[in-house]
């Protein structure tokens, strides 16, 4: 329980990634993503510098470093990709499918068992993220084939690296450190190559870069590792529906949006979609209640 609860707080601190990005001004993708990535590394070099020892766990085969390297930037480059090439409601929705894969391909990792109550949760997940982000319709249109292309690679990319991660369970998550740092180097050569350079324009803004690179783009990362290698990978699955949800209630708190009955009932499936696929880790017996059961 305790990994799987610091693997939620990756998707919380997810929740925040709308309003930090609306704060930061004008600043173009992948130049956001190469400052973000750097500041997300730095608590992990803190504590590399702090425990020197910890250096040699960051020697790991290459297909930890491709894997990672890959989840993380390809993620990125792929929904950058999406959103300039379609309208960002369908690409956003596309690209959303990767709990739901999570929660299916679940059932090839060993030792996990898929459920009903698994999938019927990531689809009430998916339900409340179509009512949040679809809210002024869904128009699919086959000149943006490239985008949506780009947003079901992007799908697909979160849910691999999720899964395989998974495999990874007895690699130290130090590792993430590095890939942030990859990432964010890859990151600020794409901004070279497809972008105009836009700094914040005010000192709330840094504050919102900073925030975005400590949190969503940060911690978040390192929380996910951990969860996703010792906790419940399929409730985290459906409850990474909970991130949209809840960055439109950031923003309807903030002023940045307006409520509505669709909030209400989204926030309704997201929820009832989470317990019902936790329900093995809520309503789990105590042992010693379940051999009384066995002998009676």
């Amino acid at each position: 329980m305790k990994a799987t609860l610091i693997g939620f707080s990756a998707i919380l601190m997810w929740s925040l990634l709308a309003l930090f990005t609306a704060a930061s001004g004008q600043m173009p993708p992948f130049q956001l993503s190469a400052i973000c990535f750097l500041i997300g590394s730095l608590p992990g070099i803190a504590v590399l510098v702090a425990r020197p020892e910890r250096l040699k766990l960051l020697r790991q085969p290459a297909k930890v470093w491709i894997v990672g390297i890959a989840g993380l930037f390809g993620y990125h480059f792929l929904y950058f990709t999406a959103l300039r090439n379609a309208p960002a409601v369908e690409a956003g929705l596309i690209a959303y499918l990767w709990p739901l894969l999570i929660v299916v391909g679940s059932a090839m990792l060993p030792g996990e068992r898929l459920r009903w109550y698994h999938v019927a949760g990531a689809f009430a997940g998916l339900a409340g993220t179509v009512l949040i982000v679809a809210r002024d319709g869904v128009a699919f249109d086959g000149a943006y084939t490239l985008g949506y292309g780009a947003a079901f690679l992007c799908a697909f990319t979160w849910s691999g690296y999720s899964l395989l991660t998974r495999r990874f369970e007895a690699v130290s998550t130090d590792v993430v450190t590095g890939f942030c740092l990859v990432t964010s180097l890859l990151s600020f050569l794409c901004h070279l190559a497809l972008e105009t350079t836009v700094w914040p324009a005010t000192g709330f803004e840094w504050f919102a870069v900073f925030g975005l690179g400590l949190l969503p783009v940060g911690a978040a990362f390192y929380a996910w590792d951990y969860g996703v290698k010792n906790g419940d990978i399929q409730i985290l699955g459906a409850a990474s529906y909970a991130a949209p949800v809840l960055s439109t209630l950031m923003l309807v708190i903030t002023g940045f949006a307006e409520p509505s009955w669709r909030i209400a009932l989204a926030c309704a499936l997201v929820t009832g979609g989470a317990v019902l696929a936790a329900r093995d880790m809520i309503f789990r017996r105590k042992p010693g209640a379940i051999a009384e059961r066995a002998n009676a």
